[in-house]
């Protein structure tokens, strides 16, 4: 208990980030030794019997990534004894403490139950014995070159033999709905990894917890391998599982084909793993990967088809690691997510990264692109905001596109009409306005724009599957907007050539008129769900283009404009360019609509009337006696045809058309919610209420035909 109360790092445990400092200051507190104060020299706590106990501080070894340990050296004021604590992994303190044989096991038991374990140990230490280590302690860190190293072996001379205290597990709960989050995006097509610095047990129980890997699914633990054959048969085994999730830990990453032999039982081992790094020795730089050094491709192909793959004993610098290799290998975009800073390497390797502000700081939410607060809120980050964000980013950028090819169409219309005269079709103003105040707000206001609600597309994932394909913004899709500009361009530009009269300011204000009523008439028809603002940039373009008119008579023929013959032209002209597109736009979508067309209503709120009526009469129907199996006659339906269940069948078949979950989506009678359980009855209902349907109708064709009924 001592031990968990003084082994942490500088400043007021309580106020920690690590979840591990706190629970462990808080269990002493709750068997009767507390923390009372703490500042950089010295710690104060209190036993049971009101007793205060102090201690100076000597010497702290804060935790690294790297070591996976963290140490610290007290003096007893009252007795004067010095005592050197320690905690850390059990991959690490395995070698550190003396030899038991219960520390093994241990570890083991509580990682299956998911717990995050640390092993506490200690070591007395004489006062010559420390005198001595603090002078080569201070000459080492007073060094010029390898100072790190030499710092580090004046520590490893104190990490031997020491006494085991010890196990502590730490509880690390999950948030609220990572179940439900991870399911949809699942659902949505995005594949999921888990990186971890937890040992192999712990992370399984933690996947599985989270429904990252099924209670029954298949786990395939890729062993460590060292050399050609071995990777050859680890791939043959993984490749005869189907659907199996991968294990595999940071060591495995890490072995290279080249690494040293083991030593003799008992003795330390080398530091050739990331995960087993020592204080004198840190590190090395990532060996080749015996599979990707000779198997590159199957062992990336066999990973990425996988449901799920876990990474455990992930260093930080891992952790990017494995997010460069996807990178590289796939081609495909990765996000990372992280709360701590451990995962800031990653965030900031991967292409987009999300942190999630928690108890252990705010380092990955800084580092990251997209800070929340919550896991859960990554799934209306992607299924909403991402998706909302990419497809009004296509939009966007194809109009301006659009608007910017359709005018130059017109003027390569015009010069070629005119022998290439190097002449401009629209000067000053005209050419500021159009690119400014005529057309910028509607073309604009498409970042407003969202084809389904929220809530829909929270409720189907899929949606955001149909992303992959590129669909809104692709090859294609560009260009058919050329297509559509050049066009329209040479619409506008041909029409205003032939109707103008003699005037050349004429053409001037018919091609230019119809040039903005088209730019606003494409935006309009683009629009899935109009908001307000996407009005009133509408009528702003257009109510500064006409105000406008009075101030351009050097351009436009103000008199003109105002005749019947003017309008008449510029209508033609525009309903020319805009109406085969909106015919077109209309028969894709009647014979070939996109997918989240038929989620345009609202399916959150099914409401169905006349589920059960009565027919002919008002009062509940009775039930009528069960003829006896065998009888002659119609079943029971068909004797107590009372009950019209039209509207049933028809709520039924559109729920399931959907292809709604009974847990996602809350139906409802009108003005009646149903809860969870309602919902779940009416769904076996329907389905017997279909079985009986079925069942009299094939009655009655038995009957029709001769033949008896059931």
């Amino acid at each position: 208990m001592p031990c968990s109360s003084l082994c942490h790092g500088s400043g007021v445990c309580l106020l920690s980030g690590l979840e591990e400092k706190v629970a462990l200051v808080q269990w002493t507190e709750s068997v009767g030794l507390t923390l009372v104060g703490r500042d950089q020299s010295s710690m104060q706590l209190r036993t049971p019997g009101d007793q205060i106990l102090n201690f100076t501080i000597l010497q702290i070894f804060p935790f690294t990534y790297e070591s996976k340990r963290m140490g610290i050296i007290v003096r007893d004021e009252s007795t004067g004894e010095i005592t050197f604590y320690m905690k850390g992994a059990d991959v690490v303190m395995a070698g550190i403490v003396q030899y038991n044989d219960w520390l093994e096991e241990e570890c083991g038991n509580m990682a299956r139950e998911g717990l995050r374990v640390l092993v506490v140990a200690k070591k007395s230490l004489a006062e010559e014995q420390y005198q001595d280590f603090e002078a080569r302690y201070v000459q080492a860190k007073l060094s010029v070159h390898d100072r790190s190293l030499k710092v580090a072996t004046v520590i490893e001379s104190l990490e031997m033999e020491m006494e085991l205290l010890c196990l502590t597990g730490v509880e690390d709960q999950l948030q609220a709905d990572v179940r439900p989050t991870l399911e949809t995006l699942r659902n949505a097509g995005i594949k999921v990894w888990m990186l971890t610095g937890d040992k192999l047990e712990t992370a399984t129980c933690t996947a599985k917890n989270a429904h990252l890997v099924t209670r029954n699914q298949d786990i395939h633990i890729f062993r460590l391998v060292t050399n050609r054959g071995e990777a050859h048969l680890e791939l043959n085994a993984f490749r005869r599982k189907h659907d199996c999730a991968l294990v595999i830990s940071g060591d495995s990453l890490e072995v290279g084909a080249g690494a040293p032999p083991a030593g003799p039982p008992g003795a330390r081992a080398p530091s050739c793993f990331v995960g087993e790094a020592t204080w004198a020795h840190p590190a090395p730089l990532p060996a080749p990967q015996v599979c990707l050094k000779y198997y590159e491709y199957e062992f990336m192909e066999l990973a990425c088809q996988c449901p799920a793959v876990v990474c455990c004993r992930c260093a930080p610098t891992q952790k990017a690691q494995i997010v460069r290799l996807l990178q590289e290998r796939t081609g495909k975009l990765t996000c990372a997510v992280g709360d701590g800073g451990n995962d800031v390497s990653m965030i900031q390797e991967s292409d987009c990264g999300v942190g999630v502000e928690g108890k252990e700081g705010k380092q990955a939410s800084l580092a990251a692109d997209f800070s929340i607060t919550q896991f859960k809120h990554l799934g209306r980050l992607l299924m909403v905001h991402g998706r909302n964000s990419y497809k009004r980013s296509a939009a966007l950028s194809q109009f301006v596109i659009h608007r910017s090819l359709c005018i130059s169409t017109m003027q390569a219309v015009f010069s070629s009409v005119f022998y290439f005269a190097s002449v401009p079709l629209y000067q000053g103003f005209l050419i500021i306005g159009y690119s400014t105040i005529y057309t910028m707000f509607p073309v604009f206001s498409l970042v407003l724009d969202k084809d389904v609600k929220s809530e829909v597309a929270m409720l189907y994932p899929e949606l955001y599957k149909d992303l992959l394909k590129g669909r809104p913004l692709s090859y294609k899709t560009f260009l058919i907007w050329v297509l559509i500009s050049i066009y329209q361009g040479s619409t506008i530009m041909y029409g205003a050539l032939l109707l103008f009269e003699s005037e050349f300011v004429h053409i001037v204000a018919i091609s230019f008129t119809s040039l903005i009523l088209t730019e606003l008439l494409m935006v309009a028809l683009t629009i899935q769900t109009w908001h307000w603002l996407m009005t009133v940039a509408q009528l702003l373009s257009l109510a500064c283009y006409i105000a406008s008119l009075v101030f351009l008579h050097e351009f436009i023929d103000v008199y003109f404009i105002a005749t019947l013959s003017f309008l008449w032209k510029v209508s033609v002209i525009t309903l020319v360019s805009c109406l085969p597109l909106y015919v077109l736009k209309y028969l894709r979508r009647r014979f070939s609509p996109p997918s989240y067309s038929k989620l345009t209503c609202d399916v959150t709120r099914l409401c169905f009337s006349g589920a059960l009526t009565l027919n002919k009469q008002e009062e509940a129907p009775k039930r009528c006696p069960r003829r006896p199996v065998g009888t002659p006659g119609d079943s029971c339906w068909s004797d107590c045809d009372y009950v019209e269940m039209t509207g049933f069948r028809e709520m039924y078949s559109s729920w399931y058309r959907f292809g709604a979950k009974d847990s996602d989506v809350v139906k409802s009678y009108p003005n009646k919610s149903l809860d969870l359980e309602t919902l779940n009855i009416l769904s076996q209902m329907a389905l017997l209420i279909e079985a009986a349907l079925a069942s009299r109708d094939c009655s009655k064709q038995m009957r029709g035909g001769g033949e008896r009924g059931p």
